[in-house]
């Protein structure tokens, strides 16, 4: 058996159907063979469990965690292991049957052992998957570094005091930038209507000395005319 062997199988199962198997309840579980294992401990073993309904084979595959299928081991009826490239025997994985339990065993487990464990049985021409069982490490949380607080000399030590007076000079200093901007506020619009004010008075000056006053005229009589003094002939001699 090769690795993509269990993958065609999946696929070829899919459109398997045979009125033997039908009307039949086939039961497979997987689950770790120690009920109080969670996790894989790395350098640890772990034993995995498979049982089914039918007491028929057993084959165990993983699925890494890029979704591939891995063949592990095929276990007959009679405890008979057939590992990859038909094997009998293998240094990193153990087998046992005991009833219609199948145990597989990974004796030293490792990263690329993580992933999702599988066991199928073939039954009347029909592979029948367990639902998966997560083997993977325990998520470590690192917590976060304890920053030292580097001891204090005498000539670094800062008093209450200190702090004090650092926090009234800023805080004088803050009142003198504000009042410096409320002075520039306030002057500026009352120089502004100064210059307004000196501007009107200078062309009010300039145009009264443009304007002349109207000439005086000689006042006519009632009827129209002006009085003329009558002329005195001049005796001759």
């Amino acid at each position: 058996m090769t690795d993509a062997s269990p993958a065609l199988l999946l696929l070829l199962s899919l459109g398997l159907c045979c009125p033997g198997a039908q009307g039949q309840r086939i039961t497979v579980t997987a689950k770790f063979y120690n009920s109080k294992t969670t996790h894989p401990q790395s350098g640890e073993p772990l034993e995995l469990e498979c049982t089914n309904s039918q007491d028929s084979g057993v084959t165990w595959i993983r699925e890494d965690k890029d979704g591939t299928l891995h063949f592990i081991v095929y276990i007959s009826t009679l405890s008979k292991p057939t590992f990859k490239e038909n094997q009998m025997t293998s240094s990193h994985f153990g087998t046992f049957k005991s009833g219609k339990s199948y145990r597989l065993t990974v004796n030293s487990f490792k990263a690329e052992d993580e992933g999702i464990y599988f066991c199928t049985i073939k039954f009347n021409q029909v592979l029948y998957f367990s639902s998966g069982l997560p083997a993977f490490f325990p998520v470590t949380t690192t917590a976060a570094p304890v920053k030292t607080v580097p001891p204090t000399t005498p000539g670094s030590q800062v008093t209450k005091r200190d702090v004090c007076l650092q926090s009234h000079e800023a805080e004088t200093s803050k009142e003198k930038e504000l009042n410096y901007l409320c002075e520039i506020f306030a002057w500026v619009p009352l120089t502004g209507a100064c210059l307004l004010v000196l501007l009107i008075l200078v062309i009010t000056i300039v145009l009264c000395q443009t304007v002349k006053k109207p000439r005086g005229r000689c006042k006519r009589p009632a009827n129209g005319k002006p009085k003329m003094n009558p002329k005195v002939p001049s005796q001759q001699i």
